[in-house]
């Protein structure tokens, strides 16, 4: 009889089970497939206004493929030339043709966690020192380890820190079963306040620091209408100074494939505007200038609707200057003038600038820029935040001496199962995933849990060496503290203040960096090394100030009888 209520009770809960899937909302489609190439259209009845395409196209790779396949409403626009033809931005437009490269774009990496926070006590910069040191900038709002590359622009919405709490997925934590992309961001995410453009804070624990410039490193849908360097221009629709909530209104796909490769010719090339600008810089002063094998650059001036735009063409594929768009430290926001303290707005350029050096370089590379991210909440110290400076810590490292570039270790070559034919994989994703195509290439002595274990070593080094900066970064923050509350003068506390700085670069930067560990141990535990012997520093000015001050008090004050 019990068994029979048992049996019961097992069916009865299968049903409930069942019916409770049902009435769940449809699960987030998988990426959808690119569709077939269209038929050519004769390219030359667009040469004579598109000059300079025709000297990309004629001759490219690309010549035998039709404007449309790139190119809506041609037909409409020879008739009438302000009627403007739509330029395809999605990946899938180039994946008609490069079918492998588009499905390995979207591979999912389900190893990393969305929304996972540095600051965890487990993460690359855990709390409490981190919202310590980092007070009140805005990555003390959300600061997470990134995930594929196919979610950075749907992330950058969602973030806590980015728009206020404005956007939210339309399906809420069902978002987060979507097994790669090959989505439009609109689709993805509703906006909770569609009656205004405010970018502000609208919930607690929010806060509100995108900007287009930040916005151009996830996507370039905007690439035809936005002049070089973002300035201002009439006939381009996006410049720094837009509202930023129009123009993620208005832009749908992350890491377009034209970023580095040229759609009309095939070549490789860079887009980004501020590293275009630094590696034309006449001081020549950038971590390119220096390497003699780096790919040569064409820098191209386009742009036939009223404003320039500039690309740089390269004579051969370097992926140091291709993921150092992104993967870079760059400026791209609003801050202060260094000797003044005035506010830095995004109608001046250096709100859009690559200084494309190492970390011992940057402090004084942004102190001549008079340039500062931020005021710290407890020194008063104007600091530096960092991007994510993984190619700058690539240069000059044992395997960049080498020859070794990026896409050798996270892009590598694969052979089609089916076809049998080699492609290079678009997962841009740790070699982690990739051990046998990557390190094992070289290593040809070692096994895949060796590979495993030398990073895991690495790693496991450098961080280690972050948590005693960091111990020494917040002890010298406690005792500015104790400094300024025993009265301690700004003419002593402002020497602090720029080792404060100092310090917080050879700390924050290597938590801002992915893969740095492996990048470039030496140059990490140098640098880091570095933090706490400046901080210490700190530390015995502030304690010898705060012994002074004690003293003089002690011999100011009367002797009781």
């Amino acid at each position: 009889m019990q068994t029979d209520r048992f049996s019961i009770v097992l069916r009865m809960a299968a049903v409930l089970a069942i019916l409770s899937f049902l009435a769940l909302p449809a699960p987030a489609q998988p990426a959808k497939k690119s569709p077939g190439r269209q038929p050519a259209f004769d390219a030359t009845a667009c040469y004579g206004c598109h000059a300079p395409i025709k000297a990309f196209h004629a001759e490219g790779k690309h010549k035998g493929v039709g404007c449309n396949s790139c190119h809506d409403g041609i037909d409409k626009h020879l008739l009438d030339a302000t009627a403007r033809p739509a330029t395809k931005v999605d990946p899938a437009a180039c994946g008609a043709c490069h079918q492998k490269q588009y499905e390995t774009l979207y591979t999912m990496n389900w190893n990393k966690n969305a929304r996972s926070e540095k600051s965890q006590a487990t993460g690359p910069s855990p709390n409490p020192a981190w919202d310590k040191l980092m007070m009140p900038h805005g990555f003390t709002k959300e600061h997470n380890v990134p995930r594929s590359h196919a979610f950075m622009l749907l992330d950058q919405y969602l973030v806590d820190r980015a728009f206020g709490g404005r956007f939210a997925a339309k399906d809420g934590w069902r978002y987060l079963t979507l097994p790669g992309g090959g989505f439009k961001v609109g689709d993805m995410v509703t906006d909770q306040y569609p009656d205004n453009s405010e970018q502000k804070p609208f919930k607690p624990g929010t806060a509100a620091a995108a900007n287009p410039v930040c916005l151009s490193c996830k996507t370039q849908d905007h690439i035809l209408d936005w002049a070089y360097m973002g300035d201002p221009a009439p006939s381009a629709r996006w410049s720094r100074t837009s509202k930023v909530v129009e123009m993620a209104r208005n832009v749908n796909h992350a890491l377009n494939c034209f970023y580095c490769h040229d759609p009309h010719s095939a070549q490789p090339r860079i887009v980004r505007d501020g590293l275009i600008q630094a590696l034309t810089r006449p001081e020549q002063d950038t971590l390119w200038h220096k390497d003699a094998g780096g790919a040569k650059i064409d820098v191209r001036e386009l742009g036939v609707r009223g404003h320039t735009r500039k690309i740089a063409l390269l004579d051969r594929y370097d992926t140091k200057l291709q993921c150092g768009q992104c993967h870079v430290e760059y400026n791209c926001n609003p801050g202060y003038e260094v000797g003044t303290g005035a506010p830095i707005g995004m109608a001046d350029q250096r709100t859009n600038h690559f200084p494309f050096k190492d970390v011992n370089q940057i402090a004084k590379h942004y102190t001549d820029l008079k340039f500062r991210d931020f005021k710290h909440g407890i020194t008063g110290a104007l600091l530096w935040k960092g991007q994510h400076p993984d190619t700058e810590n690539y240069y000059n490292s044992k395997h960049q001496k080498a020859g070794i570039e990026c896409h050798q270790c996270h892009m590598p070559k694969m052979k089609d199962a089916k076809s049998g034919k080699t492609y290079t994989s678009h997962w841009q994703t740790s070699p982690r995933n990739y051990i046998k195509q990557t390190c094992l290439q070289c290593h040809g002595d070692w096994s895949e849990r060796q590979a495993l274990y030398v990073m895991d070593s690495l790693n496991a080094r450098v961080q280690g060496k972050l948590r005693k900066a960091e111990f020494w970064l917040t002890r010298m923050v406690d005792r500015f503290e104790e400094a300024k509350a025993a009265g301690v003068e700004d003419a002593v506390l402002n020497p602090v203040r720029d080792k404060h700085y100092e310090a917080q670069i050879h700390w924050e930067w290597w938590t801002a960096s992915n893969g740095a560990a492996f990048h470039n141990p030496d140059a990490a535990t140098d640098s880091i090394n570095k933090s706490m012997a400046i901080s210490q520093e700190a530390i015995k000015m502030l304690e010898d100030a705060i012994g002074a001050r004690r003293g003089a008090a002690k011999t100011a004050a009367p002797e009781k009888k």
